[in-house]
């Protein structure tokens, strides 16, 4: 089975793509370009360092979200134009979930989080048993410190990964209760390798929908749908 990935939920922009139990390639960025800028051209040049035929894929496996807006509706609109121009079944991975995968099989619980504005972070907790991973809480969106202290509650050692250490590691660290510790470098941001692998999983499951079916979860309103909704209000 021959998936391809992609992934611009956040800061970084990747793609990959694996064959069965190969990660065949991985092109991933996390530098300044928007993703509108990257995303072709990274598959693009996948596809020319691989030889990728991509007639020959099974599946397309997207981070679904939470996640940035703007980078959702990017990668979500480049899945659906391939899944309709190559007739391919889309994969919807959501975005925590694949970031738990990076650290497949570590012990304790593995806590994703995603800076989401105004002391906010789409999150998710997670834990592997018998080389599967269960979800513990389903991603969501929720203050730092509400997260913190479902995670002290718990009781269980902790790893964190993902955009929003760098904005909130000194909370955590000044409020965190359990042993903890957080994701390396080359594992702490969004990979599309992580996405094909758990997206295998899910095809194996049947979880897959058409291109036409498949709409990014966002979790919460835009910005804009915010100070909208905040302007109509003061107006009555």
């Amino acid at each position: 089975m021959k998936i391809l990935a992609l992934d611009s939920s956040g800061l970084v922009a990747s793609v990959a793509v694996t064959q069965d139990d190969n990660l065949l390639a991985e092109y991933t960025v996390n530098y300044k370009k928007t993703h509108s800028q990257t995303l072709l051209p990274m598959l693009d040049e996948i596809c020319r360092m691989v030889e990728l035929d991509l007639e020959t894929i099974d599946a397309i496996a997207v981070a679904a979200g939470p996640g940035s807006f703007t980078g959702l509706r990017i990668g979500s609109a480049t899945a659906k134009g391939l899944g309709l121009a190559l007739k391919k079944p889309l994969i919807g991975v959501p975005t925590v979930a694949a970031l738990a995968y990076n650290l497949y099989d570590t012990q304790g619980v593995i806590c994703p989080i995603m800076d989401a504005r105004r002391n906010q972070v789409y999150t998710g907790i997670f834990e592997f048993d018998e080389h599967r991973m269960s979800t513990i809480k389903p991603q969501s969106a929720m203050g730092i410190e509400e997260l913190i202290e479902e995670l002290n509650a718990d009781g269980r050692d902790v790893i964190f990964l993902g955009d929003g250490v760098a904005v909130y590691k000194e909370i955590i660290m000044e409020k965190i209760k359990v042993p903890y510790s957080f994701a390396p470098v080359h594992l702490n941001k969004q990979r599309a390798g992580a996405v094909a692998a758990l997206g295998a999983r899910y095809y194996e499951e049947g979880r897959i929908e058409t291109a036409m079916e498949h709409e990014p979860d966002y979790l919460r309103v835009s910005q804009a749908e915010r100070e909208r909704a905040e302007r109509e209000a003061h107006k009555k």
